[in-house]
């Protein structure tokens, strides 16, 4: 059994020992501790919950909603949404925060807590160290029986898909249009509530589903990769369809498969929307140091700023607010657009994304290749119980220093033509090496480089 307690939530696996999974304990205790600390001296106080469709789901959150209102908390449930959903619903509902019961692109067995502020984004990282803190503490109190908070249940992804459609950049008459066949897959999570509404609302009157029955029995793997994507990409081929989206279970990250079923890289998701964005909205551009340098030559085509964020959402999102990006996220297929709301968001990449390639005539595939191309190597190095990864870190930075250097979050090595990046877990022995070049060759070459550097300083 697993359980991981961070700054941004608590996940783990379901059954086992309290503290060593995901137990009732478990999430009792850090949900307490959230909900207090939250909504500490606050009058009505009231926290949004929603939750993707997997098997543990309405036992957690019967178990988050309970522990909520015990604390006098009024709670209003999205029931099965997203995690953007949510995330947009907790400011206009005037929440003081929310909780997302999902464990995103994890298998069936785990589940998690994802939590909000009052914005409806992640906690910072001071925060999660008090909520850790006071959950291992277990110093919190609960209400007397005339102080229970109230419960509301609310369905908030159509509300989701209004503001979407109002987005100045969402050209639904070009979508319409082009009457596009669209296929899908939502691995029978929250996806297959959410995106067969988007595309009717966009026009989309030609949509292929697949594994849209939000019954929570993942038909592959739920990491939206393509050695998972197999029967979607079977299904483009073999109905011609013009274009497949693939989401995770909480439907915040976005993979994009071509006429022909094969992909469009995952990577290139963020890059393709923020093309379409620049042109029609000059404005700085954010990614994390572990993605594609495309976004950047991109970014610069369109003359305009880009900079690269430490590694997770709420790193990316601070740095877009630091120099006021107008597009961010990750390389994951992750789309933050802060005209709706500052959170990884799929459903708004549907919806500028089908707008691009409305406006621009292309086929996907031939969309794709007007980016630069680019190709990553995903690799690691396990080293020792006691080694030194900070002091090997610092000798890797030493020995590039003539290289453009990046220390925010491991060592980020920028070449002319390519990069580098090493980061340390924060659970194991592991150096995690990234690494982009101009052919995959390449890329798997320049990681045996460094990797063999690594063990030369151990």
């Amino acid at each position: 059994m697993t359980l991981i307690k961070s700054i941004s939530g608590i996940r783990g696996t379901m059954g086992g020992f309290p503290g060593e999974g995901l137990t009732p304990i478990d999430i009792v205790k850090f949900s307490a501790a959230f909900a207090s600390i939250l909504t500490r001296g606050k009058e009505h106080p009231t926290l949004v919950i929603g939750r993707d469709a997997r098997i543990s789901g309405p036992m957690v959150s019967a178990l988050v909603v309970n522990t909520l209102r015990m604390q006098g908390i009024h709670v209003i449930d999205l029931g099965l949404s997203t995690t953007p959903t949510v995330e947009m619903a907790v400011p206009a509902l005037k929440a003081h925060g929310g909780i997302i019961l999902t464990a995103s692109h994890n298998p069936k067995q785990w589940n998690a807590l994802k939590l909000l502020n009052e914005k409806g984004e992640f906690i910072s990282a001071s925060e999660g160290q008090a909520v850790l803190a006071l959950g291992e503490s277990g110093n919190f109190t609960f209400a007397e029986v005339d102080l229970l908070g109230s419960y509301r249940e609310l369905d908030y992804i159509d509300e989701h898909i209004q503001q979407i459609l109002a987005l100045p950049l969402v050209n639904v008459s070009a979508i319409r249009s082009k009457n596009f066949k669209v296929a899908i897959d939502a691995v029978n999570s929250t996806g297959g509530i959410a995106l067969p509404r988007l595309l009717k609302a966009l026009g989309v009157e030609n949509v292929l589903e697949l594994y849209t029955e939000p019954n929570g029995h993942f038909p592959h793997n739920p990491e939206p990769l393509p050695e998972h994507l197999t029967d979607l990409s079977d299904l483009i081929a073999r109905e011609k369809a013009d274009v497949g989206f693939v989401v995770d279970p909480d439907v915040d990250r976005l993979a994009i498969l071509n006429e022909d079923g094969s992909m469009f890289g995952e990577e290139y998701t963020l890059v393709a929307v923020a093309d379409y964005v620049l042109k029609h909205t000059p404005g700085a551009t954010v990614s994390n140091l572990s993605s594609t340098r495309a976004l950047r030559d991109v970014t610069q085509a369109h003359g305009q700023r880009y900079e690269a964020a430490a590694v997770g959402e709420v790193n990316v999102v601070e740095k877009m607010k630091e120099i006021g990006a107008i597009i961010g996220g990750e390389g994951n297929g992750g789309i933050i657009y802060p005209e709706l709301h500052y959170g990884r968001d799929a459903l708004v990449g549907i919806a500028l994304f089908l707008s691009h390639l409305a406006e621009t005539g292309m086929s996907c595939k031939a969309l794709r290749a007007s980016y630069p191309a680019k190709f990553m190597s995903k690799n690691k190095i396990e080293l020792t119980p006691g080694i030194d990864v900070d002091g090997i870190l610092a000798k890797m930075a030493a020995h590039h220093s003539h290289q453009n250097i990046s220390t925010i979050d491991g060592v980020k090595i920028d070449f002319p033509t390519e990069w580098v990046h090493l980061r340390k877990s924060n659970t194991e022995p592991i150096i995690r090496i990234y690494s982009e070049s101009e052919t995959p060759e390449r890329a798997d070459q320049l990681a045996q480089e460094i990797i063999h550097q690594i063990k030369s300083f151990i």
